[in-house]
C-alpha cells in the first residue's frame, strides 16, 4: 500500500514521529496492517551499527533487504532509521516503485543543537544514545532532503523542537490522509508509484534464474549420488549427465556432505558475481554445464 521514509539528524525525533504516525494510522483504519522497521527490530544497536563505514554500508544493506521483502499493496512499512544519504533514499524510493505502492518521506527538522541535547539527557540517564564522535560524524554527513528530488516526494516535515510530537498535528494528519486517501482516475493529489518495464523484467528473471538454477543443480547432484550407489561411472571416473553437456569426471568417490557444500558454494558465487555481471542461467542446461564446470575444478579432475 506505501512506503513511509522517515529522515532527519541523529536524536531528532524520528522515532517518536514514527511512533505517532503508526497510532494515527491505525485510528483512521483500524484493519489497516502498519510495521515500523528499524534497527531494533533487525535487534541491532546504534553504536554498532554506525561505529565504520563498512557496518553502516551493512545496516543499510540490511534495512533494505527487510523493506523488499515486507512491502506490499496490502501493508504501510515505516523505515525508522537516519536514511540520511539521498542515494539510499533513492534506493527505497525504487522498491516502492517496483512494488507499485505509494511512497513518502516525512522529515524531522531538528537543529542540531536540539539533538545534541537530547543525545546527552539520554546518555545520561542510561537510555540508547549515540557515542559522541559517531553523533558528530552523522551530523557532518547528513543530506537534507530536498521535494524537487521525486526520490523525497511528497516530502512532509514536522519540527519536533518547536512543535509537539502528537498523532493529530497537522503534518502527520496530512502524510495520513495522503497514505489512506482512495484513488481512481480523476485524483490527482496522490500518487502510486508504477512500475516500469524494465523492473518486473528484472525481477521475474531474477526469480527465474535462481529456480532454475536451484533446481539444475539439485539434479546433477542427484546424478552424481545415483551413479556412486549402483556403481556406475566410478569404473571410469566419468559421470553423464545428458547430452550436449559435459561429463563429470571423479577420481574419487564424492559425498552427499560434500556434494550439498560445493552446491551451495556455487550458488552464492553465482548470485554475487551476478551483481556485478550478467544474472545466472535462465534454462536448466546453462546451469547444469556451469556447475558440473566447477564441480571438475573443484574435485582436481
Amino acid at each position: 500500500m506505501a512506503l513511509v521514509v522517515m529522515c532527519g539528524q541523529p536524536c531528532s525525533g524520528k522515532t517518536s514521529a514514527a511512533a505517532c504516525l503508526a497510532v494515527a494510522l491505525h485510528s483512521s483504519s483500524p484493519d489497516l496492517t502498519v510495521r515500523i522497521i528499524d534497527e531494533s527490530s533487525l535487534h541491532l544497536r546504534r553504536n554498532d551499527s554506525y561505529k565504520d563505514m563498512v557496518v553502516e554500508k551493512n545496516l543499510r544493506g540490511l534495512l533494505r533487504s527487510e523493506v523488499d521483502r515486507s512491502v506490499s499493496r496490502d501493508s504501510i512499512i515505516i523505515v525508522d532509521s537516519l536514511n540520511n544519504i539521498k542515494g539510499y533514499r533513492y534506493e527505497l524510493w525504487c522498491l516502492a516503485r517496483a512494488s507499485g505502492v505509494r511512497y513518502c518521506v516525512l522529515f524531522c527538522d531538528t537543529e542540531v543543537d536540539h539533538c545534541k541535547e537530547w543525545n546527552n539527557n539520554r546518555q545520561e540517564k542510561g537510555e540508547p544514545a549515540y557515542d559522541t564522535n559517531i553523533f558528530e560524524d552523522l551530523v557532518s554527513r547528513f543530506e537534507k532532503p530536498d521535494r524537487r528530488n521525486r526520490w523525497d516526494s511528497p516530502l512532509f516535515e514536522l519540527f519536533p523542537s518547536r512543535d509537539e510530537l502528537v498523532e493529530t498535528a497537522p503534518d502527520i494528519a496530512e502524510a495520513v490522509s495522503y497514505l489512506t486517501k482512495k484513488v481512481d482516475s480523476k485524483t490527482r493529489d496522490v500518487k502510486v508509484l508504477q512500475p516500469t518495464i524494465a523492473t518486473q523484467t528484472v525481477r521475474t528473471t531474477e526469480a527465474n534464474s535462481l529456480y532454475e538454477m536451484d533446481k539444475a543443480t539439485q539434479e546433477v547432484v542427484n546424478a552424481i549420488v545415483e551413479a556412486q550407489s549402483c556403481g556406475l561411472g566410478l569404473a571410469v571416473n566419468k559421470i553423464s549427465i545428458g547430452p550436449n553437456l559435459p561429463t563429470i569426471k571423479l577420481e574419487r568417490s564424492v559425498g552427499l556432505p560434500e556434494l550439498r557444500s560445493l552446491r551451495r558454494t556455487f550458488i552464492k558465487l553465482a548470485g554475487q558475481y551476478s551483481l556485478s555481471g550478467p544474472p545466472p542461467p535462465t534454462d536448466a542446461d546453462s546451469a547444469k554445464r556451469m556447475f558440473v564446470d566447477y564441480l571438475n575444478r573443484e574435485l582436481g579432475a
